[in-house]
């Protein structure tokens, strides 16, 4: 029995089909995720066009999912909550078609949530308080960024990256190796028995909060190409060389800014590499917090968990509003 309110929230910003139900205090009651994995791989990344398709079909099956996992009806909903950006265009926007229908239908308050900040959200499902001041490392396969939070909603960007995200660069390495989209599973994997016999380098490791990972992709691709390697060891040093990095720019954000908090969210959170350089204690008294593994890559939940907090403090957003592919945290 659910004893607290709830509401349905959907993700479809690009190449999942989530919807979940969410209580207000963040407790998850369903989360299910149709993928498109399978049918992307051969085209080594997400088409668009294609991933809007499989949206359209899945939304209806996957809400009905949510609900009937969660034990409950339309009636029991509070709200709808649903990504609005950013993402690709008409991924979000079969998912805001949806909601509004929904909403509509079953006479629902409409939340529209910024992806980025479904994120933020995620390392809060499984119970986690965050104390602020904070700062979040998010790295996924289309982002790549530090922020600030001097409180709950208040973002600072610190830096992005000026190229390619992190994510990206695993899925394009894995690429040059030979293997399918995605990559970043198939390059964990082989880093853990590998070792880190190549030397690339850390771009801008010392510049300021920004990331760039171009050229060290650049230096992977040449060292492939002389022939003769060792995937594993190309994998453990690629790794090595990027999660160095991401480290050396959190521990400058934490250094400077003092936060209570470190949160590391997105898909790439889920390295074991990650994990284990940023679990030995190296942030001193600041807090290091992960999302649990399955809310680390996209997910309607963390979207739930976000749409609760946005309609506690701003209430509905207007049954006009659409979709923002470009959608930064500054306007969240």
């Amino acid at each position: 029995m659910i004893n607290e309110k709830i509401l349905l929230s959907i993700e479809t910003s690009c190449d999942e089909t989530a919807a979940a139900v969410v209580g207000e205090s963040y407790k998850v009651y369903s989360s299910v995720v149709a993928s498109q994995i399978a049918i992307h791989a051969k085209w080594g990344g997400v088409v668009p066009g294609i991933a809007c398709k499989q949206h359209v079909t899945a939304i209806n099956g996957v809400v009905s999912e949510a609900l009937n996992t969660a034990g409950i009806s339309q009636k029991e909903i509070e709200a709808v909550a649903v990504t609005a950006g950013p993402g690709l265009p008409g991924c979000l926007a079969v998912g805001i078609s949806a909601a509004k229908a929904f909403a509509l239908g079953w006479e629902k308050p409409l939340v529209a949530v910024n992806h980025l900040e479904g994120h933020i959200f995620s390392a809060e499902l499984d119970g986690a308080k965050i104390e602020f001041p904070a700062v979040y490392l998010l790295v996924s396969g289309g982002h790549c960024m530090l922020i600030y939070a001097a409180e709950r909603g208040k973002y600072k960007l610190l830096g992005t990256t000026r190229d390619d995200s992190v994510g990206e660069a695993y899925d394009k390495v894995a690429r040059e190796l030979g293997f399918q989209y995605p990559g970043g599973p198939v390059i964990d994997r082989l880093a853990a028995v590998g070792k880190e016999t190549y030397s690339f380098p850390r771009p801008i490791i010392k510049d300021g909060y920004d990331f760039s990972f171009s050229g060290l992709k650049s230096a992977v691709r040449r060292q492939i190409e002389k022939g003769d390697i060792v995937k594993e060891d190309i994998a453990a040093s690629f790794v090595a060389a990027c999660m160095e990095v991401l480290t050396v720019k959190l521990k400058k954000a934490v250094k400077e800014y003092g936060p209570k908090s470190a949160i590391i969210v997105g898909g790439v959170s889920k390295s074991p590499v990650l994990r284990a350089l940023l679990s030995d204690g190296s942030l001193g008294k600041t807090e290091v917090v992960f999302p649990s593994l399955k809310y680390s890559t996209d997910n309607a939940a963390m979207i739930g968990a976000a749409g609760w907090w946005r309609f506690t403090n701003n209430g509905a957003s207007s049954e006009t509003v659409g979709i923002m592919p470009r959608l930064s945290l500054s306007r969240s």
